[in-house]
């Protein structure tokens, strides 16, 4: 048995999440997750991995030696949250673009807006992002954006730990594309392995079907997967196939990026019909649920978790860029869903608060490609533990810790977060960031970043 370094002592563990056999009334046989918490027990830490879970006491002294101790009385440790689908550099457009149609959201105020971005602009917005996302107990998230370089530097400075994908349009022809593959094969296993990379094309209507067809060829070589906006709600859908007569899954099979494996951000217009496309790469795939923004852009349609899970596809969670879903939490993101779930399927027995960790946890990790190192509090995984206080007035008295997680939890009763063993958030204080200059940098910018004046947008907004 390896000697560790650091000890969690004392917390309740949620080791992690799981399907169990019994299935929900009347569902047709969709399993239940359940969480699996373990009370009085301790986390043993070794060169960033997790050696061992064990009961309160039951480790000897030898095995203690020297290894730094964390208390976790009256806390849970729980694995670090995933954020499988953000903009994290958008925190720059938070509240820039507020009560418009999606479509006036793009081609009116963010798209005019990006055209002024200056690398530095990304590198501030990034780190704010990332302080925001570590402080809420997200130690991981999927980062789609422009100017990548600069969000790599920033996710190796702070200790997070993501996965990137820089993003083009079939506008820039060939350029946008190469300059992703660059990123990818350039930055991927960097920060000590902290940063995978992925493909960005931007999306199915975006992106033309012969550059969808040589990303997946090019992902296919690289050896890594693809990250893609498609078929972000049920109008384009409709829209695919009334122009092209199939829809945008169909569009990913054929052009064989499902077959390379990827992440669908949205995927709010799945229809029954495609899960014939989804279900046979189900071990490769995952799409990010961001129903926050579903909500505040009075999308007809969400993530359809039910037929998703039922086809036995993974489904993560998301927050969508902060500049359409204003937060980057993943603790609002999966109440939120869990409750949109509930209302739109008129069942209460259905996306339980064990199911909703068990999104938030195991399956954003299948989603990002990740669940052999993250998603889970057991031996021979990362050390990214996220310790949240449960004597908090809003969680007590506790009768169901799952139920407390999902439905009570606010972002403050996260108190201490680790990425690969190094505390990151000691105390509900950031040890790696300082956001003050970002705040600064970002606040002289915002006359510059605001103008529209030129008349130019970066894409036009036409799915």
């Amino acid at each position: 048995m390896p000697l560790v370094d650091l000890i969690v002592t004392d917390a309740t563990v949620l080791t992690h999440t799981t399907p169990a056999d019994a299935g929900y009334p009347d569902d047709g046989g969709a399993a239940r997750a359940t969480a699996i918490f373990l009370r009085h027990h301790d986390i043993g830490i070794a060169d960033g991995v997790i050696a061992w879970v064990r009961p309160t006491g039951t480790t000897p002294q030898a095995e203690r030696e020297g290894a730094e101790v964390i208390d976790g009385r009256g806390r849970l440790a729980m694995p670090g949250l995933i954020n499988c689908h953000t903009h994290s550099a958008m925190t720059m457009f938070r509240g820039s673009a507020e009560d418009v149609p999606v479509e006036s959201w793009f081609n009116d105020h963010i798209w005019p807006m990006e055209v002024n971005l200056t690398p530095r602009d990304v590198a501030l917005g990034a780190r704010l992002a990332i302080a925001e996302m570590l402080l809420a107990g997200v130690t991981t998230f999927a980062d789609h954006y422009f100017s990548m370089d600069e969000i790599a530097r920033e996710v190796t400075a702070s200790g997070a730990r993501a996965v990137l994908a820089s993003t083009y349009f079939s506008s820039e022809g060939p350029a946008g594309l190469d300059r992703s593959a660059a990123f990818a094969a350039g930055w991927q296993g960097a920060a000590g392995g902290r940063v995978t990379t992925m493909l960005g094309p931007h999306a199915t209507y975006t992106v033309d079907d012969a550059d969808l067809q040589r990303t997946a060829r090019t992902a296919s070589q690289l050896g890594i997967r693809t990250h893609i906006h498609a078929a972000e709600g049920m109008f384009q859908t409709e829209s695919s196939l009334a122009a092209r007569r199939v829809t945008p899954m169909q569009v990913l099979h054929d052009t064989g990026v499902l077959e390379s494996g990827v992440i669908i951000a949205h995927g709010a217009g799945i229809t029954p019909d495609d899960v014939r496309w989804l279900a046979p790469v189900a071990d490769r795939i995952g799409v990010a649920a961001c129903d926050k923004v579903y909500l505040k852009h009075a999308q007809q349609s969400t993530t359809p978790v039910r037929l998703l899970h039922d086809a036995g596809v993974p489904v993560g969670i998301g927050t969508d860029g902060p500049a359409s879903g204003n937060t980057l939490s993943v603790l609002e993101s999966m109440r939120m869903l869990a409750l949109v779930e509930k209302q739109k399927t008129a069942d209460a027995t259905w996306l339980t608060s064990a199911h909703a960790l068990d999104l938030a946890t195991r399956q954003s990790a299948l989603t990002v490609g990740l669940a052999d190192s993250i998603g889970a509090l057991l031996p021979g995984r990362r050390a990214d533990v996220v310790l949240v206080a449960l004597d908090r007035p809003h969680l007590q008295p506790l009768h169901d810790i799952a139920a407390g997680l999902v439905l009570s939890v606010q972002e403050s009763d996260v108190r201490t977060v680790l990425v690969d063993g190094r505390v990151v958030v000691d105390e509900g204080r950031l040890t790696t960031i300082d956001v003050q200059e970002a705040i600064d940098g970002l606040t002289v910018r915002i006359p510059q970043l605001r103008d529209r004046s030129h008349g130019r947008r970066i894409q036009d907004y036409a799915p």
